[in-house]
């Protein structure tokens, strides 16, 4: 199990600052652009070293201050003394944090962790009470379902991933799985996907971005501990799951790659196939001999 959570925590971190990288240089290269002047002082300034390692204890200083900040932005405050969980703020942290706590000599979530597990833990249990982050009569139409279908992804996601540390399926987590298989999209273009939030905001909150909630399903699913993959009740619901990463897979090599490491969605990533490919292959190998999905 520990080496399992470490793949995810690596492959997690991997693809976020991936993320985080592609945006930084698009902006950097689009602010010079309409800056000639910035432009010749980049050309004139000596060539930066590359640190041959990185601060751990600083990567994760700096992710717990990010976080911090998200929970106590009054803009992120929700009903019932709860925040929102942002896919761009949020979810990385949820994905990234836990992933240094070895390094570090950490037995437990940190603080701000610590926190972001009780707000959703809190919303996963007033699920039918609790107001969506966004509703149709404040952000326009759709944003009801949605924010209930984006959430309902995040929320299993987070406490999977969290489950995952100790081995154990909590009861939390599981309702929070129920949820998101309620969610799911059953007909349409978009069976086996989520309604996801649409703010023009790539690659989280996008027109395209069904896919990467797809994909966020996929790993929590193929995250969890115990036997829950193999219960009669889901087959349906991974199976339009797999359906879907499959038919819409295209163009979306990283992401694919992500969730083909599951065993929920092995298979999803056509990049991941060939005989050539090193990286995927022996991952595969160790699934073909594992004991059945549980």
């Amino acid at each position: 199990m520990n080496a399992t959570v470490q793949r995810i925590g690596a492959l997690a971190a991997c693809f976020v600052a991936g993320i985080i990288s592609v945006c930084w240089h698009m902006e950097t290269r689009a602010a010079g652009s309409r800056d000639p002047k910035a432009m010749a002082n980049r050309l004139e300034q000596p060539e930066t070293k590359i640190a041959s390692s990185w601060d751990q204890k600083a990567a994760a200083a700096y992710l717990d201050q990010r976080a911090a900040w998200w929970m106590e932005w009054p803009k992120a405050a929700r009903d019932h003394e709860t925040f929102c969980l942002s896919c761009h703020t949020a979810v990385p942290y949820a994905l990234s944090r836990p992933a240094l706590r070895k390094a570090l000599a950490e037995t437990a979530p940190s603080a701000n962790e610590r926190r972001l597990l009780d707000n959703v833990t809190k919303r996963v249990r007033l699920w039918k009470e609790v107001a969506p982050f966004y509703s149709d009569a404040d952000r326009g139409v759709y944003k009801t379902v949605e924010s209930r279908g984006t959430e309902s992804v995040l929320n299993a996601l987070i406490l999977a991933i969290n489950d995952a540390q100790s081995g154990q399926l909590s009861n939390d987590t599981r309702t929070a799985l129920d949820n998101m298989w309620a969610e799911q999209q059953t007909t349409g273009n978009r069976k086996g996907a989520w309604l996801w939030l649409r703010f023009a905001n790539e690659p989280w909150e996008a027109d395209d971005s069904d896919y990467y909630g797809a994909t966020l399903a996929g790993i929590a699913a193929g995250t969890l501990p115990g036997n829950y993959r193999a219960r009669p009740e889901i087959q349906n619901s991974l199976k339009m799951l797999r359906e879907y990463l499959n038919r819409k897979s295209k163009g979306r090599s990283s992401l694919n790659c992500w969730v083909s490491s599951r065993p929920t969605a092995a298979g999803a990533c056509r990049h991941c196939q060939g005989p050539g490919n090193e990286m995927m292959a022996p991952r595969r190998k160790r699934r073909a001999t594992d004991t059945p999905p549980g």
